[in-house]
């Protein structure tokens, strides 16, 4: 594995952009313009990219923060939380949170592993091959229990819905890649009454043994699902596929559940030693439509 290395262009942002109002403004740590754009039902839209501050029972989480430019519709847009994969927030990421906010949404994509600094983390090219690479990675990922990311989860959407272009009335959107969609269970698990939608891609660790299993909370949920899976996640655990819809008929729960055929885990990462574009832009058409159909 090595971290994308794509760059951004940004230029000052000021109170007037985007409908933002100078409260909003108040609890920016940073601000930058970015114009990208993109297709929304055939409407091209132009996008605002900020770095922020969230803050949370445990510290302040750096995050970015996307969402349209101009006049949002009556109530505001929907919103969607991005976790990343264990590679962190990186400008994957950033594009990914900009090409979705073009579809028409307010888009935040935290720092996972702000308990340990802020991004980048980890910090420089690494390689998931080295053991002294995989130990930095996997320390950085012990730092996210259930009960962290439950406690994320809710302080990113209150920070959300403390937004004047966000619209509380519509439905959340969670979407999370890698160790992200176990994140994204985590969350629609605390936050039934908010999250209805939620998408994993290439997920791991969405059935365990355990009495956390991520598959556990779905009976608490109010969410539809999109679950794409590596196929090779699929052979090492076949029997994953099979309790995640077991689960999510018991608990009456719209779920669509896949093994995406010659996708390897990480396929739908850009940058990705593995990133598969057809496969990857499969699920994220599957993952617009879920958000449609939701979220608007």
């Amino acid at each position: 594995m090595s971290e994308d290395t794509s760059s951004r262009e940004t230029r000052p942002t000021t109170p007037e952009a985007g409908g933002l109002s100078r409260r909003d403004l108040g609890v920016l740590a940073a601000g930058a313009a970015v114009a990208v754009s993109s297709s929304a039902e055939g409407a091209p839209l132009k996008v605002m990219e900020m770095d922020v501050d969230v803050q949370t029972s445990d510290g302040t989480c750096d995050a970015v923060f996307v969402h349209p430019m101009g006049k949002a519709p009556a109530g505001g847009w929907p919103a969607v939380l991005i976790w990343t994969d264990i590679m962190g927030l990186r400008p994957v990421f950033r594009d990914m949170a900009k090409r979705l906010s073009a579809e028409g949404y307010a888009v935040l994509a935290p720092n996972p592993f702000y308990r340990k600094g802020r991004a980048p983390l980890p910090a420089g090219p690494v390689n998931w091959a080295d053991p002294a690479d995989r130990a930095k990675l996997m320390e950085l990922r012990s730092t996210l229990t259930a009960e962290a990311t439950a406690r994320d989860a809710i302080a990113c959407f209150a920070w959300l819905d403390g937004q004047s272009l966000v619209d509380q009335g519509k439905g959340a959107g969670v979407q999370g890649y890698c160790m992200g969609g176990p994140m994204a269970f985590q969350a629609a698990g605390a936050l039934p009454d908010r999250i209805a939608a939620v998408g994993s891609f290439h997920g791991g660790g969405l059935v365990t043994a355990g009495p956390d299993s991520p598959h556990k909370l779905i009976p608490r949920t109010r969410a539809d699902y999109l679950v794409a899976i590596a196929e090779n996640d699929d052979q090492k655990e076949p029997q994953a596929k099979d309790a995640l819809r077991a689960a999510f008929k018991a608990a009456g729960r719209p779920a669509e559940v896949e093994v995406y055929a010659g996708a390897q885990h990480g396929w739908c990462v850009p940058g990705s030693a593995v990133y598969n574009p057809e496969a990857a832009e499969r699920a994220w058409s599957a993952l617009l439509a879920l958000y449609r159909r939701r979220l608007t």
